[in-house]
């Protein structure tokens, strides 16, 4: 973006000056007057370049945060057009697709960013994550591991509860307790960890383990039908039938929408 003409101003002089101003003994200059020379101060077309890419992502962030998608678009192909090498607009782009339903040009976009940012944490969990949601868990664990490698990455206990929830969709129960449990050492209040953990527990039959995990559950983040479902589960099958009805009705309450509860035990 250029910056505004800087332009040094001329050396002007007092015309009575010239003439004395009124003064005995000042005699004009002899030879031709100087005037300082005029610069322009401007960024070059990388910066130009740059610094547009960043207006256009703050502004397509802003729009997003809105719920104004179509300018979030917007703005985030402008931004491309300007640095089509940098992966934040593709992530951005991604979550849009998903939230139009366009699965297939969301997992793209992801991976696309994936590709620009081999060494960024986060983007390689986005896609790891992407992965697992559409039934590629066991693909996405390498994306999950490629992240928690990465110099500098900020949170890696996003990666390990996310490479330990997906190990479990995948039938890999060994990895998915050390990830989990990994994961939990960091954030002993990660949500999706701390419900992983019941369900594994419960898929192998140690009830009073996943219960003591479900509960954590449900004290570190609001209840999802889904917890709820599962909390409920795990005390029919502790035989807490009193517990199990309470769930359920817990999802009649706080959740009307979705279908009616599913007692099993």
């Amino acid at each position: 973006m250029p910056l505004p003409d800087c332009r040094l101003p001329a050396v002007v002089f007092c015309a009575l000056a010239l003439a004395g101003c009124g003064k005995q003994g000042v005699k004009p200059p002899s030879g031709p007057l100087e005037v300082a020379p005029t610069y322009e101060v401007r960024d070059d077309p990388a910066t130009r370049r740059r610094v547009g890419y960043q207006d256009q992502m703050t502004l397509a962030s802003a729009a997003y945060r809105a719920g104004r998608l179509d300018t979030a678009e917007k703005n985030a192909r402008a931004a491309l057009k300007m640095d089509g090498a940098r992966p934040e607009a593709y992530l951005l782009l991604a979550n849009l697709a998903g939230r139009r339903g366009a699965d297939a040009e969301a997992g793209s976009l992801y991976r696309k960013a994936a590709e620009l940012a081999p060494g960024q944490g986060d983007v390689l969990n986005n896609y790891g994550a992407w992965l697992c949601t559409h039934g590629r868990a066991a693909e996405s664990l390498a994306w999950f591991d490629r992240a928690l490698t990465a110099p500098g990455y900020a949170t890696p206990e996003s990666a390990l509860a996310n490479a330990g929830g997906c190990a479990l969709e995948a039938g890999q129960l060994e990895r998915a307790r050390r990830d989990l449990r990994a994961a939990l050492e960091m954030d002993p209040v990660n949500a999706y960890a701390l419900e992983s953990m019941a369900r594994s527990e419960y898929a192998q039959g140690r009830y009073f383990e996943a219960r003591a995990f479900s509960q954590r559950r449900l004290a570190a983040a609001p209840a999802t039908r889904s917890v709820l479902q599962l909390a409920s589960d795990i005390e029919a099958q502790l035989g807490d039938k009193a517990a199990s009805s309470r769930y359920l009705q817990r999802i009649h309450d706080e959740f009307p929408q979705d279908a009616a509860p599913n007692p099993r035990g």
